[in-house]
This record gives C-alpha cells, structure tokens and sequence, in this order.
C-alpha cells in the first residue's frame, strides 16, 4: 500500500470504514455510476477503460490456448434450462424471467441468462458430430443478469460484465488438462497484469458451481482481510452432454458423449484490484492495467515553453506504446496532483520553470510518492524503467500482506480465535466431511475458499472432527 497520506479528504479512511472507503473510492475516482435499475451499475469511461484493457490482455491470453469467439443470445427458453436439474437448482433464485413480449404473453417463459451453459450445450449438440470435430473451445465476451438482493459495485451487482468459455473434448483426460490450464491462465494474468498473488486450487463439492464435476478456483486477498474468489474454471464430465445428447462418432465408429469445462471471470475483478491496491487517496493501479500510465503535469504552464515541453515529452512517450495524458487544466497544481492519485495513474512528471531551465523533470510514483529527478532527455528510458519497477513492486508488496495475513490452526479452538481477532487467510486441515465444513461456517462464519494444489500435511487430523484428515484447506471470510 502507498503512504497513507490524505489529498482527498472526501474518502472515509480504509482503517475507520472500510466498506465506506471503498465506495467512496470507486465514486470519486468516477469508475461507476448508479443507475435508476435497481442493482445495476453504469461503468463509467475511467471504470470501463480497466475493463477493456483486461478484456484486451485477457482475450489474447485466450487466443495462444486455441479459444475462439462466439456470440449467443441472452435469453434462454425455460424449458432447455431445465433439463440439467442441479444446475437450474443452483440458479433457481437468482434468475429473472421474461413473461411478455409486445404486449402478448409467452407461450413459454425466457430467462435472461443467468450464465450460459445450457446455450453452449445446445449449440454444441448442432455442431458436433464426429472426433474430427472436437474440441471446440469457444468464448463470448458478454453480461450476465443474477437477482442479487444486496449490491455494491464491481462486487455484487444484479447485471455485470464478463466472459464465459466453454469447451467440449473426447476424453475426460483432455477436458481436464483444458479445466486447469485455463485456471493457470487466470492466475497468471492476475499476478502478471493486475499485480494480485491468487491461491490456486479445487473448490470443495459444497462450493463447486452447480452441475460440475469439479470447480478451480483462484483466490486472492483483500486489504481487510477477506477473501475474494477473482476466476474460476469447472469441469463439467459428461454430466451436461447426457442432458443435452451432446455426442460424436469416435474414430472406432462408436457413439460417445463428450466432456465439457467452462471458465469464466467478470468486472468483479476490478473490485479485486480497488480493494488490494488502493490507499486513502484513492485508487492504485498496477502500470499494466491503467489506463493512463503517465500524467504530466506542468506547473505555471502559462510560462513561455511549458505546455510544448509538456507535450513534447508526450509525443516521445506515445512512441514508446506509454498510455500518457498531459493535464493542461486551469486547476491548481495540488489539486491535479490529487487527481491523479485519485485516479491511480502509476506515475506523475512535473515540470515547471526551474525545471525547464535546468532541462530536467520531477518523476512521482503514485505507490509510494518517491520523487526522483530526470533530464529531459532521460525520461523515456527513466520512465520505461519505473513502470517496470512499480509493476513489480505492487506484486511484491501485495504477497507480502497476504503471506503476513495467513495462519495456521491445528485444532478449533485456535482456527475461532484466530478468525475472530486476524482477517485473513487460516490454512486448515480438513476430514472431507461436509458436516464439519457447515460446523466450521456456522461457529466461525469462515467458509472454504480452495484445497490448494500445493498441499502440506500442517497436522494429521481435522480441526473440526478430529478424524484423520484428507486435504489442508484455505479458509477465510469472503466477499
């Protein structure tokens, strides 16, 4: 986190409020907008230029692992969704339906997709016929509509942004190896895009996406402590192709069903990087996700030479592909340098008058507020540099507060003391019980978040049970 100092004095402090903070933040740094839809945000420019840059890294990412773009409508007939029973189970609350069309009433209800399995099975069951037809690994870029009874923005919210893959293979083998790679995806694009460390690992059969076989997940955590699940990636089996006579001819001839996965990840990871990053002046941006990277801002810009030196640094800048803005505004120089930490802009060059007769430059960091001076004809390389270093330092610095903020508990006692009196992540070992994973819930309010692929035998037995233990358990609250 950057030094706490306060430019903003309209952002409650995260320490006093930190649910408060961070709605504050996401107002003043003008990313949302309420809208007069109950539950549903307006993304603002500066809200949906990080959504589009994520989409942008995220869909190339996609694109070297062989996953094409489809389209689909956003009403599903009432009667395809229900022929998968635990999967309309699972989504049952939170679907809205549409009765009514031009006045007339439907002969049958449509739902506004909720997610779009059952769309990509019957659209897969059109399509595939032999061996030679699979896999197919497609993806939409679209928004979802889930009934929340309680919103907040990025978070939870009634209609949000995202993506939905979905793949079909012949072997239960392929759609595996196709579940995990696409997790690894998202965790690399996390750590190396948005500068969040995630725990990677399987969702136990109690959190696991409604029809799955399996669920992944990659979980990351807050500044408060909580966790938030930031992607997550399933493995169907052949549960959904049953459902939907999804089958193909393999090469010896034989009818077969295929084995389906979906991945998915929404704007809510934009919340992710607002809550680990941000400080009491507002947001924090990792240099690769921010949509502005540079700020120049000229001081007595009136002054003869100022504003082209400005620009001119500017011009060599977007050379170099470095997203820049020069704030020409008739603002004061304090308060544009509020803005910009405001808005999270990785880097800020001041330049005035001694500055420009001494033909160099003032650099700030917006993580830590460390000045540096530059010459003139430094700061493309000086600049380059520092991006990288800031990058790299964010992600550095945010595994360092979670790897600070996660214990270990060896029995119940010490797992309800430590959820009681640190946020955090508490690593946990765990019977494979449901019954203890509801108990632990139920006394502590922390739920499972993943059995992590990197297992440690931290003690023989459950915490909850005493039983001989199975897996060792990240546990934590959660947004």
């Amino acid at each position: 986190m950057a030094d706490e100092k306060k430019l903003v004095e309209s952002i409650t402090a995260m320490e006093e409020d930190f649910a408060q903070w961070y709605t504050d933040v996401v107002k003043k740094a003008e990313l949302t907008e309420y809208s007069n839809v109950k539950g549903c945000m307006i993304l603002l420019p500066a809200g949906y230029a990080v959504w589009e840059n994520i989409q942008k890294e995220l869909d190339a990412r996609f694109k070297e692992t062989g996953v094409e773009n489809v389209q689909l409508p956003m009403f599903i007939p009432e009667g395809l969704l229900n022929k998968e029973k635990d999967h309309v189970e699972g989504f049952a609350p939170e679907v809205a339906w549409v009765t009514h069309g031009g006045g007339e009433e439907l002969t049958e209800r449509l739902c506004v997709r909720p997610t779009s399995e059952t769309l990509f099975c019957d659209l897969y069951a059109k399509i595939i016929h032999s061996y030679r037809d699979l896999p197919k690994v497609y993806n939409q870029w679209c928004s979802v509509v889930r009934w929340e009874k309680t919103t907040r923005p990025f978070l939870r919210t009634t209609e949000f942004l995202w993506q939905e893959g979905h793949s079909a293979h012949a072997t239960a083998k392929e759609a595996q190896e196709r579940t995990i790679q696409m997790l690894n995806v998202y965790a690399d694009f996390c750590e190396e895009i948005l500068a969040i460390p995630m725990i990677r690992g399987q969702k136990t059969d109690k959190e696991k996406f409604a029809g799955a076989e399996a669920t992944y997940t990659i979980e990351a955590l807050m500044h408060d402590g909580k966790a938030l699940q930031s992607g997550t990636s399933h493995n169907f089996g052949d549960g959904f192709a049953k459902a939907f006579g999804v089958q193909y001819t393999d090469k010896e001839n034989t009818l077969s069903y295929v084995h389906q996965t979906s991945f998915g990840m929404s704007t809510r990871i934009i919340g992710a990087i607002i809550m680990v990053h941000g400080d009491n002046s507002g947001l924090v941006l990792p240099p690769k996700i921010a949509p502005v990277q540079v700020a120049i801002i000229p001081i007595q810009q009136k002054k003869e030479g100022i504003l082209e030196k400005a620009y001119e640094i500017k011009e060599k800048l977007n050379k170099m592909a470095i997203r820049v803005k020069v704030d020409d505004t008739d603002k004061s120089p304090g308060y544009k340098f509020a803005e910009q930490e405001m808005r999270g802009i990785p880097v800020r060059i001041e330049i005035g008058p001694k500055d420009l007769k001494a033909n160099q430059a003032v650099l700030v960091r917006r993580d830590t507020r460390e000045k540096q001076i530059v010459s003139i004809d430094e700061i493309p390389q000086a600049i380059t540099e520092l991006l990288e270093k800031i990058q790299k330092d964010m992600l550095e610095q945010a595994r360092a507060h979670r790897d600070a903020h996660t214990y270990e508990a060896k029995d119940m006692e010490s797992f309800a003391q430590i959820t009681a009196e640190k946020p955090g992540f508490v690593k946990a070992m765990w019977c494979g019980d449901r019954a203890c994973e509801d108990e632990i819930k139920e006394k502590t309010g922390a739920t499972s978040r993943c059995m992590p692929f990197k297992q440690e035998m931290i003690s023989d037995t459950c915490i909850c049970c005493g039983k001989k233990a199975k897996s060792l358990v990240y546990w934590g609250k959660a947004y």
